[in-house]
């Protein structure tokens, strides 16, 4: 009875809060946002990878782990 609850409650936090952020871009409506949206996470994503990549370049250069 008591894992039943544990579970229940569980899935309740993940459903009820933690996919709140999902639920709201699952409901953006209009062609030009949705696109705006994927495109501003592609840019910050391709960004963060550029930056990681010459850091990776840095240490390599300098011959340390």
């Amino acid at each position: 009875m008591i894992s039943n609850n544990f579970f229940r409650a569980l899935a309740d936090f993940f459903s009820e809060v933690l996919f709140v952020p999902y639920q709201a871009i699952r409901s953006i409506d209009g062609w030009w946002t949705s696109n705006f949206f994927n495109t501003l996470l592609f840019t910050i994503t391709f960004g963060l990878l550029i930056y990681w990549l010459g850091q990776l370049q840095k240490f390599r250069r300098a011959n340390s782990e």
